[in-house]
């Protein structure tokens, strides 16, 4: 295969891996200069509370994240055991039926994990 060929068949996956190093490179940045600035500011004297770091565009740590994401996983296993069902009454295909199920249990298993840890984590937040 020539060279030409094979980065424009490559172009996808190079343009993806851009976009995140970008998205991921810009977060970092942000981040140092926030941090910079808050060190600026304590070495300063100055007294910074939560809410004027926040302002300065610290990020609020999520506690909800793990549940949202566990869901979202639950709901993309629930949808994988619905299109084998749907195939295989469509299609007449009984393996669609077993075969969608068993892929259906890796997002499903991973989701399952996070809700726990999201649950976990809002009651042992909530009691301190």
């Amino acid at each position: 295969m020539e060279f030409p060929v094979m980065l424009v068949s490559l172009a996808p996956f190079i343009m993806v891996l851009g976009i995140v190093w970008v998205a991921v490179n810009a977060g970092t940045q942000k981040r140092k200069s926030t941090l910079s600035t808050i060190e600026t500011a304590i070495q300063a004297g100055q007294a910074l509370d939560p809410e004027t770091i926040r302002a300065l565009g610290m990020p609020r740590k999520d506690r909800n994240g793990d549940l949202k994401a566990g869901l979202i996983l639950v709901a993309v296993a629930a949808a994988f055991v619905v299109l084998g069902w749907t195939i295989g009454a469509v299609e007449g295909d009984e393996e669609a039926r077993y075969i969608m199920p068993a892929v259906a249990s890796f997002p499903g298993f991973i989701g399952l994990v996070l809700i726990g840890f999201g649950l976990l984590g809002s009651k042992k937040d909530g009691s301190e």
